[in-house]
């Protein structure tokens, strides 16, 4: 097994804990009842919201750029 198998499964178990993380902006109630509330559709993220989005995007790029690298590792 290859190091960067390892690297992959990480950054894969990463990924998942912090989309799991990150708090939904949708209501259950939402789903049922049909009414959609446009009132804070505009509002930025701040604070720990804007870090677990830039967290989710930058481990998704490693994660991507890790498993076509092994892939291509693995092709040789």
């Amino acid at each position: 097994m290859f190091v960067i198998d390892i690297f992959v499964a990480i950054v894969a178990i990463l990924l998942i804990v912090i989309v799991m993380l990150q708090a939904s902006k949708d209501d259950i109630n939402d789903a049922f009842n049909g009414s959609k509330s446009e009132l804070f559709k505009n509002q930025k993220a701040r604070g720990i919201e804007v870090f677990m989005q830039r967290t989710t995007a930058v481990l998704a790029i490693v994660f991507v750029v890790l498993v076509v690298a092994s892939v291509a590792i693995h092709m040789n």
